[in-house]
């Protein structure tokens, strides 16, 4: 690991790359190696390795507790997740979303033969813009699916406020926003219900898998016999249904995980503020801020390219790999520049203009566990040489 000082240091110039290993986006957090290990000897010994079992179910009370919410059913991935709530909640013909998102939000409405209909982005939260979804709405619309992304709550007021008025269902994608907050109120409060991913890039994870948290009684009773055929009991089928159920050994990582949380979103804390001081001086690009009045995870650190910078963010990315920096564009191109969605929706960019320019501007740093001071420092210093040519 080198600091850089002038271009002649940076690897696209054949310099050695700062780091001799490379630094990711989203590496796993293992927690308590032990810890995991004597759960696993725990199912093992048991013999129950799925089937709602207790390791589930204790996975399940734990997060619904610390959300303050009164369900999380937990699924064995966050599309799936996303899959069964949007079947519980009925949606059927048109159901808004950004077109900036990961597209398993799309995906999720387009494989039960929903159309998503995309709308633009707030440029300054990165979240949908209440004013363009009041736009898209059609006698077709039956619901919204705002996304928490970054972890920064959607204008859910705003969004529940024209759900009630045109009578649309109201969900969130809140794959970054495990433990988040808006007035002190946290996630899974918000909407018919919450979708969670615990997918092994996120912060708190289960190796793979997901939950839907909410306060309605029937809608989480809806979901938990969808996620397992149907079944109530032994034999009784009452309701159609799928395979969602999370497995003993994902719910043992996340029992495992939930019990360093607040280390690790201390940690995570620490690394975006120390970006925060590498990059002030830095005018090239602009640091995406947390606001610290509510609670974050601070999985991601977000960062967009200036007008003023004299490279691309894309020619920024590749010098950052080239130094063994794995930046990311996050998300890029937008859900409507991808298949199908292309396909059905080509002239899309003429009103998702804000989700083009942000999507053509934001990288995302490498964060997580193997971050500290002097890493992010060395990565700084590459962004501070390469866009002060």
């Amino acid at each position: 690991m080198k600091q850089l000082n002038t271009t002649h240091d940076l690897a696209i110039n054949g310099a050695e790359p700062a780091f001799t290993e490379p630094l990711h986006v989203g590496r796993p957090s293992i927690g308590d190696r032990e810890l995991f290990l004597r759960f696993t000897n725990e199912i093992l010994d048991r013999q129950w390795l799925t089937n709602n079992g207790p390791m589930v179910r204790e996975l399940e009370g734990r997060i619904a507790d610390y959300h303050d919410v009164s369900h999380c059913v937990a699924m064995c991935s966050g599309t799936v997740a996303l899959e069964i709530a949007i079947r519980a909640l009925q949606l059927k013909g048109e159901v808004i979303v950004p077109s900036y998102t990961f597209i398993a939000t799309a995906h999720a409405l387009h494989w039960q033969a929903i159309t998503p209909i995309f709308a633009d982005i707030d440029p300054h939260t990165h979240n949908l813009d209440p004013a363009a979804v009041r736009r898209m709405i059609t006698p077709r619309t039956t619901g919204i699916i705002g996304v928490h992304l970054w972890g920064r709550i959607a204008a859910v007021e705003a969004l529940q406020s024209i759900a009630d008025e045109y009578q649309l269902k109201l969900m969130f994608d809140a794959a970054h926003a495990f433990g988040c907050t808006h007035a002190g109120t946290k996630v899974g409060n918000f909407g018919s219900c919450e979708v969670l991913s615990f997918h092994a890039t996120k912060f708190f994870h289960t190796f793979e898998g997901g939950a839907v948290l909410t306060n309605d009684d029937e809608l989480a009773e809806t979901m938990r016999l969808m996620r397992n055929f149907g079944f109530s009991g032994v034999d009784n089928v009452i309701h159609p249904g799928t395979n969602g159920k999370m497995t003993e050994i994902a719910a043992a990582m996340g029992l495992t995980n939930i019990q360093s949380i607040d280390k690790v979103i201390d940690h995570n804390r620490s690394v975006y503020q120390a970006y925060s001081r590498a990059l002030a001086d830095v005018t090239t690009v602009d640091l995406l801020a947390y606001d610290e009045q509510e609670s974050n995870n601070y999985q991601y650190v977000v960062v967009e390219v200036t007008d003023n910078s004299p490279v691309t963010r894309d020619q920024i990315v590749d010098a950052l790999q080239a130094e063994n920096v794995l930046a990311r564009r996050y998300f890029w191109p937008c859900c409507h520049r991808k298949k199908p969605y292309s396909d059905l929706y080509p002239n899309a960019g003429s009103f998702l203009v804000n989700s083009e320019r942000v999507s053509e501007r934001v990288i995302v740093l490498p964060a997580g566990p193997e971050m500290d001071d002097e890493k992010v420092d060395a990565v700084a210093s590459i962004i501070r040489v390469l866009t002060s040519v």
